[in-house]
C-alpha cells in the first residue's frame, strides 16, 4: 500500500493513473451520497423501522451488496446524519469567532441554519426520535454525539459571555443545555404538525429564550434564584 501511494505521488499530475484514481474516488463519494440521501428520504416517508436496506439500494439504484461497502448497517445512516449536523455546528462556531457576529443574531440564525434540508422534513425528525427511543446502538452513539454537540453549544455561550453579550451569573454548560433543549423541543412539537411553521416557531422560542440569556446588572437586578447559585441544574452528564 505504501509503494502504491509512493508510486502515485511520483506520477505526473495529468497521468492516466491519477485521473483514474480521481474518477474512482468521485464515483465512491457519489454512490455514498446517493445511498445516504435515498435512506433519509425513505426514513422520512416510511419510518426507520419499516425501511429495509433493499429499499435503500433500490431507491439509490445500486446493488444490495453495495450498501455494505459504505455503511455497516442502516443505523449508521443516522449516525452519518448526526455527524453531518455536528460538522455544520462546528463550522458555525468557527464562523462566529471569525466574523465577530453579535451573539443574539448568531443564535437566532443558528436554529435556521441547523434546520435546513434535509432536517426540515418532519418525518425525518420523527425518525430520529424513534431511533433514539427504540434502537439501543443508535441511542448510545447519538448520546455520545450529543455530548460533542453540548460542548460546542457551551463554547458558543462562553464566547457570548466573554463578549458581555450573554449573562455571566449562570454556568455556560447549563445555558447550553437549555438552548439545546429549546431547539429539540421546538423541533419535536413542529414534527407533530409538519406544517410551514418551523422557522416562526424557532423565532418565537428564541425570543423567549433570549429574554433569559441577555446580560443583566447583578447588583441592581439579582437573579431570583441567586440563592441556588452553585447548585447544578443538570447532573446526568449528557
Amino acid at each position: 500500500m505504501v509503494k502504491e501511494a509512493n508510486s502515485r505521488a511520483l506520477e505526473p499530475r495529468d497521468s492516466p493513473a491519477l485521473h483514474a484514481h480521481s474518477r474512482r474516488e468521485r464515483r465512491t463519494a457519489e454512490t455514498r451520497e446517493r445511498l445516504f440521501r435515498a435512506a433519509l428520504d425513505l426514513f422520512a416517508r416510511k419510518g426507520f423501522t419499516e425501511t429495509t436496506v433493499e429499499d435503500i439500494t433500490e431507491a439509490a439504484d445500486v446493488g444490495k451488496g453495495t450498501f455494505f461497502n459504505y455503511f455497516p448497517s442502516k443505523d449508521h445512516i443516522l449516525l452519518a446524519f448526526g455527524e453531518m449536523q455536528l460538522a455544520k455546528l462546528q463550522s458555525a462556531v468557527e464562523e462566529a469567532r471569525r466574523t465577530g457576529e453579535s451573539m443574539p443574531e448568531f443564535l437566532r440564525s443558528l436554529g435556521v441554519r441547523m434546520t435546513q434540508e434535509p432536517m426540515r422534513h418532519p418525518g425525518l425528525i420523527r425518525t430520529l426520535l424513534q431511533a433514539y427511543l427504540s434502537t439501543t446502538p443508535v441511542r448510545e452513539a447519538m448520546l455520545a454525539l450529543q455530548k460533542r454537540v453540548h460542548a460546542l453549544h457551551t463554547e458558543i455561550v462562553q464566547l457570548g459571555q466573554e463578549r458581555g453579550e450573554i449573562r455571566k451569573d449562570l454556568p455556560a454548560a447549563d445555558i447550553a443545555h437549555v438552548f439545546r433543549q429549546t431547539i429539540f423541543g421546538t423541533l419535536l412539537f413542529w414534527s407533530l404538525h409538519g406544517d410551514a411553521t418551523l422557522h416562526p416557531r424557532m423565532e418565537s422560542a428564541f425570543n423567549v429564550l433570549w429574554s433569559g440569556l441577555a446580560p443583566r446588572d447583578a447588583e441592581t437586578a439579582p437573579h431570583p434564584d441567586a440563592a441556588l447559585a452553585g447548585v447544578p441544574l443538570f447532573t446526568c452528564g449528557d
